[in-house]
């Protein structure tokens, strides 16, 4: 079964995203986007404490009896209260209860920290404040340590054409044999397919060839730098939920035509970059 479409609402509060010259996504443009959501299917909205107003701009834009599974994260900095963070993500959304609850930092779970913050997690799961537990994370030795220890529900992890790391490691597989639920987020790595080679900043110099090949595959093949990355993901076993970040209805409706679409090509596999420095973002701001 293919992985759905989820909505990633970074860009809902704050200017997300390399190729992002729209900005922050205005209200009435939040309601668009949730209307057509709504409308094709599409049920996984992703969010975070630290997406600046994003959990807001869902609590005023989602309506009562709405048919959204909503997964946000708890604080970032190390030691912050976990239930505090929690609570005022359920007030900022409005809702009562949420079907997911991600810690953003795996750095967190994996300290001295860690036992007391996932033993926070299970008390919100036993009182039915949320319905899955997990983490977000960023490499495969951060899901053998969790795995090792934690028993969590989902999973939030990076995979794109770009980034396979996960994919061909074999842990995908591995977390799907433990029975965990697979959120694939950075599918478009925060816009960089959108960005013709010449265009990129010197930080990218050394994928360049590569990033090129992509280019020119898609042109050849007549294919959107979107449409290869939902087919892509989509076709990989084991994601259940592909998190695609949009900044208007009108992305969102190209996606789902995409999605309705998806091509089958042997080549969508060739363009892997395995520099971390390429497709873990966190790398990024000191080049750019």
């Amino acid at each position: 079964m293919p992985a759905i479409l989820g909505i990633g609402t970074a860009q809902f509060g704050m200017k997300y995203g390399i190729s992002n010259k729209d900005g922050q996504t205005p209200a009435h443009e939040v309601k668009n986007i949730l209307t057509l959501a709504a409308q094709n299917g599409i049920r996984t909205l992703d969010t975070a404490h630290a997406y600046g107003s994003s959990e807001e701009a869902l609590g005023c834009a989602l309506e009562e009896g709405h048919p959204f599974s909503i997964v946000t994260k708890t604080p970032v900095a190390a030691g912050a209260d976990p239930g505090a963070g929690l609570e005022q993500s359920l007030s900022r959304l409005k809702q009562k209860s949420i079907d997911g609850l991600l810690v953003h930092d795996p750095a967190r779970l994996l300290s001295p920290e860690g036992p007391g913050l996932f033993k926070k997690l299970q008390e919100y799961k036993n009182r039915r404040l949320v319905k899955k537990i997990g983490v977000s994370v960023y490499t495969g030795g951060e899901i053998d340590r969790i795995l090792d220890v934690y028993p969590i529900d989902l999973i939030q992890l990076p995979a794109s054409i770009f980034d396979q790391r996960l994919i061909r490691s074999g842990h995908l597989a591995k977390l799907k044999k433990a029975g965990i639920e697979v959120h694939a987020r950075s599918i478009f790595l925060q816009g960089l397919i959108f960005i013709p080679p010449s265009n990129l900043p010197a930080h990218f110099a050394p994928a360049k060839n590569t990033l090129l090949s992509f280019h020119e595959f898609l042109e050849k093949n007549n294919m959107a730098p979107a449409h290869a990355a939902i087919s892509f993901i989509c076709g990989i076993t084991g994601i259940d939920a592909a998190i695609c970040g949009v900044n208007n209805h009108l992305q969102l409706q190209e996606l789902c035509l995409f999605y309705k679409e998806r091509l089958t090509h042997p080549g969508l596999a060739d363009f892997a970059i395995d520099d971390k420095r390429i497709v873990n973002p966190s790398f990024w701001k000191g080049g750019l």
